[in-house]
C-alpha cells in the first residue's frame, strides 16, 4: 500500500500518557519521572537505580503463589521454563533433563523443587503471555514506547546466584517483587549497542570497579543493553523474586532487513547489479560507488522513511497478542452507548490521498472513508454512535465486533 504522507500519530503520543494502561504502567515502572527524563534514559547508555518505592509496589503484578499455580498447569514447559545455577561448572544453565519429565518438555514438579532447593534459580520467560496483570502492564509500556515489551521472571533461592556476569542485548528494567538481591553493576560497556548478533561465549570480563547495590521490594534498576552486571539473592529465609522487563525495539539493521524486500520490488536502483567484472580495474572502486549511489540515496528518501515508520508500527500491531476487551458473549452496542477506542489493542491510522485512511491492527487492515476517520478521532476520546451522526452505528458495531471499541 502506498503511503500518502506519513504515519498518523499513534494512539498514545509521546509525552502524553492519557490512557489507563499507559498511566498504570508508567507509574509502576518509572514513578514520578517525566516522559522526557525516561526518553533520555532510554536513548543513553547510563544505568539508573530507582529506589524507595513502597514494598508492595509490584505485589499486584506477580507473587510466588502465581508461579506455584502456573507450575501446576500444562503450560509449564521448556523452553518457557528454564533453570540456572551460577555455582555450576561451565554454563550456568541447568540441563533440562534435571527438572523435566523424561522425554518430555513438561516440568517435573518434584524434580524442579529438588533442584530449586539445591540452589537452582527458576526462570519463566515471556510470562506476560500467560499472566493477565503482566500482560496489561507490558501493554501499557508498549503504548508509550511503541515497540514490544516482555516480562521474564526470576526466582532465586536464598544465597544463590542464577547467572554470572553478563550483559543483555536489549534494555531492561529489573523490578524487585519480594526478597532482596545484591547486584554488581559496571559502567564499562565492552560492546556498544549489542544485539542478538553480538558474540558472547562467556569471554567478556568487565573492567573497572563495580557498583554494589541491593534491590529490596519496591526497588527497580534500569540497565541499558551492554551494561555488565550480575546478581545473587541475599542469604536468609526468603527467596528473591524479580521481574525483568525487556524493551525490544528493533535495530536499524532489523528494520532495513524487513523493508528491503519490499523496496527492491519497487525501486530499480536497488535491483541494479554490482559490476564485479570492474573490481580489478584501476577505477573499480569508483564504478562500484557510482552504481551504489542511487541505491543508498533511495534508502534515505522520504518514501523509504515512511515505509520504515510503517514497518515499525506494523511490527507492534502484528507481533503482540491482542488484548481485546470483548467477550464470547458479545452484545452489539446501541446508538446511545458511549464507546471509545480499545485501551489494550494496538492500532494506527495511515492517511490516504482521498482523505480516507487505513486502520492497521492485529487483525489486518480496515479501509475507512474520510467521514469514518473523523469518527475514529472522536472515538479516541469517547463518543456515542448517535452523537457521531448518520451511519455511525453500523461502523461502531463493526469495530466493536473486532474488539477495537469498548464501552
Amino acid at each position: 500500500m502506498k503511503l500518502a504522507a506519513a504515519v498518523a500519530a499513534p494512539e498514545t503520543p509521546h509525552g502524553s500518557m492519557n490512557e489507563t494502561l499507559a498511566n498504570m504502567a508508567w507509574s509502576l515502572a518509572f514513578g514520578d519521572m517525566s516522559p522526557e527524563q525516561v526518553f533520555a534514559l532510554r536513548e543513553g547508555s547510563a544505568w539508573r537505580l530507582l529506589a524507595g518505592g513502597p514494598q508492595d509496589r509490584y505485589a499486584g503484578l506477580l507473587s510466588i503463589a502465581n508461579l506455584d499455580a502456573f507450575l501446576r498447569t500444562d503450560a509449564a514447559r521448556h523452553p518457557r521454563v528454564t533453570m540456572a545455577d551460577g555455582g555450576r561448572q561451565g554454563s550456568a544453565a541447568i540441563p533440562p533433563d534435571e527438572y523435566l519429565q523424561a522425554e518430555s518438555s513438561r516440568v517435573d514438579l518434584p524434580r524442579l523443587f529438588t533442584r530449586h532447593d539445591a540452589g537452582g534459580s527458576l526462570v519463566v520467560s515471556q510470562f506476560h503471555e500467560l499472566h493477565a496483570p503482566l500482560a496489561q502492564f507490558c501493554r501499557g509500556l508498549e503504548k508509550v514506547f511503541l515497540h514490544p515489551v516482555q516480562a521474564n521472571i526470576y526466582l532465586t533461592p536464598p544465597g544463590a546466584q542464577g547467572f554470572r556476569v553478563h550483559f543483555d542485548t536489549h534494555d531492561v528494567l529489573v523490578m524487585q517483587v519480594s526478597g532482596a538481591k545484591s547486584w554488581r553493576v559496571w559502567d564499562d560497556i565492552p560492546f556498544p549497542l549489542p544485539s542478538r548478533a553480538t558474540p558472547w561465549a562467556n569471554k567478556q570480563s568487565p573492567t573497572g570497579t563495580p557498583h554494589a547495590l541491593t534491590l529490596n521490594p519496591g526497588d527497580a534498576l534500569y540497565l541499558p543493553r551492554g551494561v555488565m552486571h550480575e546478581a545473587a539473592a541475599q542469604s536468609g529465609d526468603a527467596p528473591s523474586l524479580h521481574i525483568t522487563i525487556g524493551f525490544l525495539e528493533a535495530s536499524i539493521a532489523d528494520t532495513l532487513r524487513e523493508v528491503l524486500e519490499i523496496l527492491e520490488a519497487e525501486n530499480p536502483s536497488l535491483r541494479a547489479s554490482i559490476p564485479s567484472w570492474r573490481l580489478a580495474e584501476a577505477d573499480g572502486k569508483a564504478a562500484i560507488t557510482a552504481r551504489m549511489a542511487p541505491a543508498l540515496g533511495a534508502l534515505t528518501s522520504d518514501a523509504t522513511i515512511e515505509r520504515i515508520m510503517l514497518a515499525v508500527m506494523d511490527r507492534i500491531t502484528r507481533d503482540r497478542l491482542p488484548l481485546s476487551q470483548r467477550s464470547l458473549a458479545h452484545r452489539r452496542p446501541g446508538a446511545d452507548e458511549k464507546l471509545r477506542l480499545s485501551d489494550a489493542m494496538h492500532h494506527h491510522l495511515v492517511p490516504l490521498p482521498d482523505g480516507g485512511g487505513a486502520l492497521r491492527w492485529y487483525g489486518g487492515v480496515e479501509s475507512l472513508s474520510a467521514t469514518e476517520c473523523d469518527w475514529l478521532m472522536q472515538l479516541a476520546e469517547g463518543a456515542t454512535p448517535a452523537s457521531l451522526g448518520e451511519g455511525a452505528l453500523p461502523f461502531c458495531q463493526r469495530l466493536a465486533a473486532l474488539g477495537l471499541l469498548e464501552p
